[in-house]
């Protein structure tokens, strides 16, 4: 690995990131400050750990856009090993202990780069560190509530905390009352009116003028001490160890390392993906070293790549870690310059100012959601939260990947799995469950299994398929297509049902898998599958092989007449169903309103529906044939459907219409033997709704439609074998013929 900046390397735009990175200055000011109270240290500690830290990742960074400093995790966790050593905040013994943990924090993450650690992140779910950050977040702000009317922050865990603040409660200090919930309140509504006004910087500043003025200590209203201007002194935490419980120090510091890396490189890549960035995930875990470095020797607490940065910049503009140097140069600048007002800094506003960045933070929005969409990672969520505030960080941490691993397990276990059938007049296979006009082929079990094999799931596997088999079963097909590997153990078991349905007279596939598998039943000396031809590329070859020939008989027996225009239509109401689920009829309807649209466009730019079918992810797979009988539908139920969809039925009729048009007219130039058919088919269904209208008599119009569908069903057969993608059937047909 080259160790070079990689700043050259990115695209600058100067005036956005000079503005972002001042943007960015000002408002970790008050942010920083805070989380340093909240790691032990003094607040100035906080501008500190926002210069050297900053620069050095922005220069060696492959990430454009996060940005780096003190930050809410690192820091409680920090306060936490304080409270575990029995260290009180802020005394010279936090002085000496915070470097050192962050000197161990560093060398953890640099093992972490030359370990290439950076890919084991992908097993820490985003419900698991969603659920740990929303738990730190939680805990702080319990932890500052009492600083908002005048008492002192808390310690312990949550019911520890819910007590303190219940006893502070009569202490309560009117003039620190005001003044913190009044700049809370300014600051959540700013959140929601102007979010991207640095409300902070203003609500910090207003704090330091009202205490210049009026002198808030006279009311009993604390402000942070007075701070010297200077930049941070070199501090050596290797002389500070000594004395220091070092297995205690390393051990909590493995935790605060993984937390940064995980939070860190999990939100650098959602950024990175949005923004078609690609990242060196080793080189990031060492500029995060090479930050926690620069912060140890300058006596400050693990420091973190922080989302709310990282958001503010990409609100103003930010696209390289030019914002990161600018925001670092600014903090030098007002560590020389600028230091006075800190002492003139009320504690409630502060706190004010930190309790609203950590409600940033809280996602219990995305705890809702995953109530709602998978309850097993609201589970985890859960968990993890708990295990933060009822038990400690550590332990928050640990039950999440627990239960992380404990779902992935279940999944593994119980994977998706079902049994398919296929329509009349369609060469396709469907999920029974799911669409009603699928049938099951007689003496035929279709199943589709979608996961890996292996011994703790081959059982449900075995038991799906042996309890589907019955008297009539001559033969069992897999869709082993989800099927990417299996253990030893279940090579043994695959091997002993296929004997086993091999001495029942019953014919045993398995379809669609990659090579990989037989690799594996070759090797595990159960290849008798292979050697009998029951291995199979494809579920249409295997029912070739079995002797099933399309149209396969169907459980119940084969519809006398099968409706190809009815299934097509229903084919296609499936698709739909499958991508869009309830909101599929919308999107019908989007796709005809696309065309009333475009319709009413100059006749030399009604290609634009072209380009859109094609590009369209679920409109691109129809053939003009199948566009023509969704439209024909249309057609007839054209009152009823722009009523139901609220467009306008002349309109969409005369686009109905167009479009058609529009097909034929393709088709008669791409294929004119489909164009005569497809004009064949549109003339008898013409002439048979005359005659349904001059003829009065019902079992004339039976006969004539009789008539029609006959046709159709040998219409809809030619369309089915030009479609058909199968080259085994293909080949077993032209061998028949």
């Amino acid at each position: 690995m080259k160790l070079m900046p990689t700043i050259i390397h990115q695209k600058i735009d100067v005036r956005k990131d000079v503005a972002a990175g001042l943007i960015v200055a000002a408002v970790s000011i008050p942010i920083a400050m805070g989380y340093a109270q909240i790691a032990g240290l003094p607040a100035v500690y906080g501008l500190y750990g926002s210069v050297l830290p900053i620069i050095l990742f922005a220069l060696f960074s492959t990430s454009p856009h996060m940005i780096f400093g003190v930050d809410a995790a690192p820091a409680a966790l920090t306060g936490t090993v304080l409270v575990a050593l029995n260290i009180s905040a802020g005394s010279q013994g936090a002085l000496r202990a915070v470097p050192v943990i962050t000197l161990c924090t560093a060398c953890w993450l640099l093992v972490f780069s030359v370990l290439h650690f950076g890919h084991f992140t992908r097993y820490i779910s985003e419900a698991v560190m969603g659920g740990f950050i929303t738990g730190i977040g939680f805990e702080i702000i319990a932890m500052q509530v009492p600083k908002l009317f005048g008492g002192t922050v808390g310690h312990g865990e949550l019911p520890e905390l819910v007590v303190h603040i219940a006893k502070s409660l009569p202490q309560i200090n009117a003039a620190s009352l005001i003044l913190g919930f009044g700049a809370l309140t300014v600051l959540l509504v700013s959140r929601k009116l102007v979010p991207k006004f640095p409300m902070a910087v203003v609500v910090m500043l207003a704090g330091a003028v009202i205490d210049r003025l009026v002198d808030l200590s006279r009311f009993g209203v604390a402000t942070l001490p007075k701070v010297a201007p200077g930049l941070p002194k070199f501090f050596n935490p290797i002389l500070a160890a000594k004395g220091l419980p070092m297995g205690t120090l390393i051990k909590y510091s493995l935790t605060i390392a993984l937390v940064i890396t995980a939070e860190t490189l999990l939100s650098s890549k959602n950024m990175a993906e949005r923004k078609g960035v690609k990242l060196d995930t080793d080189r990031e875990i060492l500029a995060y070293a090479l930050g926690n470095f620069a912060a140890a020797f300058t006596g400050c607490c693990p420091v973190n790549g922080s989302v709310s940065r990282m958001g503010i910049g990409d609100q103003f503009g930010s696209d390289s870690q030019l914002t990161g140097l600018i925001a670092g140069g600014a903090m030098v600048l007002i560590l020389l310059f600028g230091t006075g007002f800190i002492g003139y800094l009320p504690v409630p506003v502060l706190t004010a100012i930190v309790i609203s960045a950590l409600m940033g933070i809280l996602e219990f929005d995305e705890a809702v959601h995953l109530f709602k969409i998978d309850r097993r990672e609201f589970l985890i969520f859960l968990g993890a939260f708990c295990g933060v505030v009822f038990l400690g960080t550590i332990y928050g941490v640990v039950i999440g990947v627990v239960l992380s691993f404990i779902v992935v397990l279940m999944r593994t276990m119980t994977p998706p799995r079902t049994f398919l059938g296929v329509i009349p007049g369609q060469n396709r296979f469907y999920d029974l469950r799911q669409v009603k006009e699928a049938r099951a082929i007689e003496g035929v079990v279709l199943y589709r299994f979608s996961a890996n094999l292996y011994f703790a799931n081959f059982d449900l596997f075995e038991q799906d398929i042996e309890g589907a088999v019955g008297p009539k079963t001559k033969a069992v097909i897999v869709d082993a297509s989800g099927i990417t590997s299996l253990d030893y153990s279940a090579a043994k078991k695959m091997d002993a049902l296929y004997q086993r349905l091999k001495q029942k007279g019953i014919r045993f596939f398995l379809t669609g898998h990659i090579s990989n598998v037989n690799d594996t039943l070759r090797e595990a000396d159960r290849d008798a599958m292979i050697r009998e031809g029951s291995v199979v590329r494809t579920m249409t070859g295997a029912l070739l092989a079995a002797g099933y020939h399309w149209p396969y008989p169907l459980e119940g027996g084969t519809p006398r007449r099968v409706d190809f225009a009815a299934s097509q239509r229903r084919l296609l109401k499936d698709d739909m169903e499958w991508a869009f689920g309830d909101q599929a009829d919308a999107e019908i309807a989007a796709y005809v309103q696309k065309i009333m649209d475009l319709w009413q466009k100059p006749e030399e730019e009604r290609e634009d529906l072209e380009a859109f079918m094609r590009h369209s992810p679920v409109w691109q797979h129809l053939n003009g044939v199948r566009e023509d009988d969704l439209l024909e539908h249309l057609e007839m139920k054209t009152a009823a459907f722009a009523k139901a969809h609220q467009l306008d039925p002349d309109e969409m009729a005369k686009a109905l219409a167009g479009r058609r048009k529009q097909i034929a007219e393709k088709l008669k130039h791409d294929d004119p033997h489909l164009y005569a058919l497809l004009q064949s088919h549109r003339g008898e269904l013409d002439s048979m709704l005359k005659r349904m209208g001059a003829d009065s008599k019902w079992q004339h119009r039976l006969k004539t439609l009789d008539q029609w569908r006959m046709r159709l069903k040998a219409f809809g057969h030619h369309i089915q074998h030009r479609d058909s993608e199968d080259s085994d059937q293909e080949h077993h047909t032209k061998e028949r013929e």
